[in-house]
C-alpha cells in the first residue's frame, strides 16, 4: 500500500530552490518514500507504465480538461519537447506540482514547455492511508 502523505512530505523536503534536470530522480525518490519501489527508467517519459504495474490508474491523458481536479499525490508525466528528450515528471503536493524544485507555475516546468504544451498523463493511487 502506497502512502501518499510520506511521499509528499519526502518530496517536499527535498525540493531544490531551481531545476537540477533530475525531476525523474527526485520523483521516484519520493513515491519510494511512500512505499512502492518503481524500475528506475532514464527518462520521465517512461514512468507511466511503471506506475500502472503498481496499482497507480491513468486519470487523465490531455493537455486540456474540464473534469480533472488535482488531487494530493496525482504524478504527472509530460511528454518530451524539442531539447528536451526525457520529457518530465512531477507530482501535485497539494498546493503546487513538485519535482526536482517547487513549480509556481502549473504541470509544465519551465517556459519552453508552456509554449510548446505537449500532452501529460495524470496517475492517481487509489487506495492510500487516511492520514500521515
Amino acid at each position: 500500500m502506497w502512502n501518499k502523505y510520506k511521499a509528499v512530505e519526502y518530496l517536499n523536503q527535498n525540493a531544490e530552490p531551481l531545476s537540477l534536470g533530475q525531476c525523474a530522480r527526485y520523483v521516484r525518490e519520493a513515491i519510494e518514500a511512500g512505499g512502492i519501489k518503481l524500475v528506475h527508467h532514464v527518462s520521465a517519459k517512461d514512468y507511466g507504465s511503471s506506475l500502472v504495474h503498481h496499482g497507480f490508474q491513468k486519470i487523465v491523458q490531455t493537455h486540456a480538461t474540464t473534469n480533472y481536479h488535482h488531487k494530493l499525490g496525482d504524478v504527472a508525466i509530460v511528454q518530451p519537447i524539442a531539447g528536451h528528450p526525457h520529457g518530465h515528471m512531477a507530482m501535485y503536493n497539494g498546493s503546487w506540482w513538485v519535482s526536482d524544485f517547487v513549480q509556481y507555475h502549473g504541470v509544465y516546468p519551465g517556459h519552453s514547455y508552456r509554449q510548446s504544451k505537449p500532452p501529460y498523463a495524470i496517475y492517481r493511487y487509489p487506495h492510500t492511508p487516511a492520514s500521515a
